[in-house]
């Protein structure tokens, strides 16, 4: 089991940036994925997934109408717009849950996280 995210950096407020996940499981079986994000000082929170069972996607409120998260084959990516300064912190994809969402705990496999940096 291994994932392994990537597309972090340094931008303005008000660019986008695309993060990307390789998400290697077992061949053939399905999984719920979703990226969570951890800011300097804070707790990590929840900020967007697909459900395995029903293709549902989830977002957090602060991050709906900026973020899109999407899966295409073994990979997940997270398409962030209009990045504000606020947006600052490690992002972790994140794979196979077995309970809520928004939980930390219900997540099973993370990657290692990728520095996004939003300068005011």
């Amino acid at each position: 089991v291994q994932l392994q995210a990537s597309g972090g950096g340094l931008v303005q407020a008000g660019a986008s940036l695309r993060l990307s996940c390789v998400v290697s499981l077992r061949a053939g079986r399905s999984y719920s994925v979703g990226w969570f994000r951890q800011p300097p000082g804070k707790e990590r929170s929840f900020v967007a997934s697909i459900d395995r069972v029903t293709g549902s996607i989830d977002y957090a409120d602060s991050v709906k109408g900026r973020f899109i998260v999407s899966r295409a084959e073994n990979m997940v990516y997270l398409q962030m717009n209009s990045l504000k300064p606020e947006d600052t912190a490690v992002y972790y994809c994140v794979a196979q849950k077995t309970g809520s969402y928004q939980n930390t705990a219900s997540w099973n496999h993370w990657g290692q996280g990728t520095q996004v940096t939003v300068s005011s």
